[in-house]
């Protein structure tokens, strides 16, 4: 029995969803992964998080429009869906993404 996920189409994508998604740090710190462009397995992005965990985080994001999952065998591989996010709110995830990085950095004041 194959899974089937559901994804939901340009116009059922909204900014409060999206923005929630991106809200809880974890799922951002997921997001920040994924922007590389590559599909990465689900279980990678939680790394020592229990699998329900990934499974909860990781559905939220599909939910909102932010990733797409592909279950292939006994993984489940998720990519983010940045032409999407890109084409319905241009400039949020470069937006997020740079603050991100931003924050990352050290302080040399």
């Amino acid at each position: 029995m194959s899974r089937k996920y559901i994804h939901p189409n340009r116009d059922e994508v909204s900014l409060e969803r999206v923005l929630f998604a991106l809200s809880d740090p974890i799922r951002l710190n997921m997001v920040r992964m994924l922007a590389s462009g590559a599909r990465i397995n689900s279980l990678s992005l939680g790394l020592g998080m229990p699998r329900s965990t990934i499974t909860h985080h990781t559905r939220i994001l599909r939910e909102a429009g932010l990733t797409r999952t592909e279950p292939e065998g006994r993984n489940c591989w998720i990519s983010l869906r940045q032409e999407l996010i890109e084409d319905k709110f241009p400039g949020l995830l470069k937006i997020i993404l740079k603050e991100q990085s931003l924050a990352s950095e050290p302080d040399h004041t």
